[in-house]
């Protein structure tokens, strides 16, 4: 099952912030569909994923904003 979190905006690091705490609720291997427009997200996402331990599966634009796919570690 996919999960998902409209992160749009909110400002860095809240959208980290939330989805920190909707991973902790899945099972490992399950996938967080995360969206958001800051800027910084570019920055701070992929930096999340790898010292939390999680795979950035996907990352991608859809007009100003941006979709990444987060499976749980």
């Amino acid at each position: 099952m996919t999960h998902e979190l409209d992160a749009t905006g909110l400002l860095c690091p809240l959208p980290v912030l939330k989805a920190r705490k909707r991973l902790r609720a899945l099972e490992p291997g399950g996938l967080l569909v995360l969206r958001t427009d800051d800027p910084a997200a570019i920055i701070d996402v992929p930096h999340f994923c790898a010292e939390a331990g999680h795979h950035l599966e996907t990352q991608a634009e859809d007009g100003n904003a941006m979709i990444w796919t987060i499976r749980r570690g």
